[in-house]
Formats: C-alpha cells, sequence, structure tokens
C-alpha cells in the first residue's frame, strides 16, 4: 500500500512534473513566438523606418537639390546684375574720367588764354606807361614836331582820299610853321621838302565845283524847253526842213507835191529817221523829260562828292538819254554841247606825290645823327686846323741870339 502511494505518489509528481514540463515548454514556444514576433514586427519597423528615412532623405535631398539650383539661379542673377553694375560702373568711371579731362583742358585753354590776356595787358600797359614817360620828357620843340607830324599826315589823307587841295595846302603850311617854332635845327630838310610840295600843289588845276554845279542847274532848267523825239498828245508844232528838194527831184514826186501843196494848211509832214511805233501820252512825255532831270542830279552827286568816274559814266548815260528820246534840234544841240564840255573836266588830277616830308619826319632821330655827325666833323676840323705862325725879322733874330 504504501509503495502503491508511493507509486501514486510519484505517479501523480511525475504528472505534475510532466505538465509542468508541458506547461513550461508551451510557455517557452509562445515566448519564443512572441520574441520571433517582435523581431519581426521589429525588424518590419525598422525597414519600414529604414524606407521613409531613405524616402525622406531622397526628399530632403530633391529640395535641397531644387533649393541649390534656385539659389545658383539666383547666384547667377546676381552676379549678372553685379557685372551689369561693373560695365556701368565703369562706363561711369570712363565718362566722368573723359569730363574731367575735358574739364582740365578747358581749364588749361582758359588758363593759357588769360595768361596770355594778362601778358598782352601788361605789355600794352608797360608802353603806355614808356609812352607817357617819353612824352612827360618832351619839351616844347617835340610837341611842335608832332604836331606837324599829324599835320602832315592829315594833308596826305586829304589830298589822297578826298582831293581837297586847298585844305592839304593848309595843313602843309601849318606843319611848316610848327617845324620853324620848334628850333630844331635837324627839320631844316623836312621843311625844305615841304616847300618843294607846296610848289607843286600850286601847279595844281583844281575844278570850280561851284561853278559846274551852276552849270548844271542851268542845264537842268533848259530840260522843259527840249522836244521829244517821239509825238505825244498836245505837242508843240514846229517849223520842219525838208531832207531833200522836192522841186529837184523827179517826176514820181510831182504828185505828192501838188497833195501836199493842197493839204499844208492842215496837216505837217515831218521825216523821221528813227520808226514811230505809238504815239506817247503826255505823262510819257514828262517822264522822260524827268528821267533826264534825274541824270542830271546824279551828275550833282558826283561833282559833290568829286568822285571822276562816277561823274563821266553820269555824263555818258545823260548824253545817251538825250540821243534816244529828244529831237536834236538847235535846243537838243546845245544841250548836248554842254554835256561835251562838262564831260571834259577831270575832277580829280593827277596830284603831286606829298608823302616824303611826312616820311622824313618820322625818321627825326635820323635827322638829328646826321646833324650831330655834321656838328663833330665841323667841331673837329676846327681843332685840327693849324694856327698861323709868325716869322721874326732878322733884327729881331740877331738880338735874341
Amino acid at each position: 500500500m504504501a509503495e502503491v502511494i508511493e507509486e501514486q505518489q510519484q505517479n501523480q509528481t511525475e504528472k505534475e512534473t510532466v505538465k509542468v514540463v508541458e506547461k513550461k515548454s508551451k510557455a517557452g514556444l509562445w515566448f519564443g513566438i512572441l520574441i520571433t514576433v517582435g523581431v519581426i514586427v521589429l525588424a518590419g519597423a525598422g525597414f519600414y523606418l529604414l524606407q521613409q528615412l531613405r524616402e525622406h532623405q531622397d526628399t530632403l535631398s530633391t529640395q535641397d537639390n531644387q533649393k541649390l539650383i534656385e539659389m545658383s539661379r539666383q547666384i547667377n542673377a546676381f552676379q549678372s546684375q553685379i557685372a551689369a553694375m561693373q560695365s556701368q560702373l565703369a562706363t561711369l568711371d570712363a565718362d566722368i574720367t573723359g569730363k574731367e579731362n575735358h574739364f582740365n583742358k578747358a581749364l588749361a585753354d582758359f588758363s593759357s588764354l588769360h595768361d596770355e590776356k594778362l601778358a598782352t595787358a601788361k605789355k600794352e600797359l608797360m608802353q603806355s606807361i614808356a609812352r607817357i614817360e617819353r612824352q612827360l620828357g618832351k619839351t616844347r620843340g617835340d610837341w611842335l614836331i608832332a604836331d606837324a607830324e599829324y599835320l602832315l599826315s592829315v594833308a596826305n589823307e586829304r589830298l589822297h582820299l578826298v582831293g581837297d587841295v586847298n585844305t592839304t595846302r593848309e595843313a602843309l603850311e601849318a606843319a611848316d610853321q610848327r617845324l620853324r617854332e620848334s628850333g630844331d635845327a635837324a627839320v631844316f630838310k623836312v621843311r625844305s621838302e615841304i616847300a618843294k610840295e607846296l610848289a607843286a600843289l600850286r601847279s595844281v588845276q583844281v575844278p570850280d565845283i561851284v561853278g559846274l554845279y551852276a552849270r548844271l542847274q542851268t542845264l537842268n532848267d533848259k530840260i522843259p524847253q527840249l522836244s521829244v523825239l517821239l509825238p505825244y498828245v498836245g505837242k508843240k508844232l514846229s517849223k520842219s526842213a525838208p531832207i531833200h528838194q522836192h522841186e529837184k527831184a523827179s517826176g514820181e514826186h510831182s504828185a505828192l507835191s501838188s497833195v501836199l501843196g493842197q493839204l499844208g494848211d492842215y496837216v505837217v509832214v515831218r521825216h523821221s529817221d528813227k520808226p514811230v511805233g505809238e504815239i506817247l501820252t503826255p505823262e510819257q512825255a514828262q517822264f522822260i523829260r524827268e528821267q533826264l532831270s534825274v541824270k542830271l542830279e546824279m551828275i550833282k552827286i558826283a561833282l559833290v562828292q568829286q568822285n571822276d568816274t562816277l561823274y563821266q559814266a553820269a555824263i555818258q548815260d545823260a548824253k545817251k538819254w538825250l540821243k534816244d528820246n529828244f529831237a536834236l534840234d538847235r535846243n537838243g544841240k546845245a544841250f548836248q554841247q554842254e554835256l561835251d564840255i562838262l564831260a571834259k573836266v577831270s575832277l580829280q588830277g593827277q596830284f603831286p606825290d606829298i608823302s616824303k616830308s611826312l616820311k622824313m619826319l618820322k625818321d627825326i632821330s635820323k635827322l638829328r645823327l646826321e646833324k650831330d655827325k655834321g656838328l663833330s666833323k665841323a667841331n673837329s676840323v676846327n681843332t685840327v686846323a693849324p694856327q698861323p705862325v709868325s716869322i721874326p725879322d732878322s733884327g729881331t733874330q740877331n738880338s735874341m741870339n
């Protein structure tokens, strides 16, 4: 019994042990399964996380690349803008440099011009000061010589530019008077030349301007007496002179002579070498006379101005107008003869040269040197001249011995 009990206990113990072992084995299996499942879950989670991480990294790398590309584009744009700004700065710098060079050149030119003007002004001022010093140092004789030089220049201008002989003569005489009052011995040659020039001026024939003007005025008053060549309404009839004798001509004029004899009291027949194209009106005839009067006025103007070229041209124009538009009857021929007489007058003849005295006076220093040389030679001759030697008599020589 005890053995049976023990066996039962052993069996029970074995059963319990088997149960415990079975329990333990089941627990280990589930634990292993759980661990395996956990490892698988962890591995899956890790793989998922790893995939997510890789995807995230790829996304991050793509975004970073896009950002880098965008940043590189912005950097390139900034660099292009910087390059454009640098080119603009270079252009601006070149422009500023060019303007600076231009301003420097203009300033240098202005400075040089100002220096030249300053030098010129200084030179003129020094010349003025020297001139004033010379004038202050002049004596009354020097002033008289300067006045004579001015009068000689005026005489030359009046003679050769205006043709005024009377004023020229008066200026030469006044210059000679100034030189005489100066008391300078060096102006003797100048006065001699002035005397020659005055003698030459006295031989110049001066036209009578007033008389010629009066003759032109008389001609102007005779214009209404001239007969216009062409016929016009209201023209006064004058006696006609036949060109040839009809009674001495052949018989072909007999019929014409008889007709003219019958119409002699009503018709006046004149012969003219020029064809008559039309009959003038009284206004046209008056215009022709006024034109001749205007041409005479042109002759007067040239006479007053003493313009010989214009004077001769105006006379020739008046003669041509007279010949073309007026009848050369007794009044016309007298008018033409007066114009011929006026054309023979020369307003400006051949004037003598009076510039030599002015040239000599301008070179008064040379004349003074020549005068001083002449005086020094005269003094040297007087100094070297031998003194008269007195020869003693023979009686005197014996007494001296």
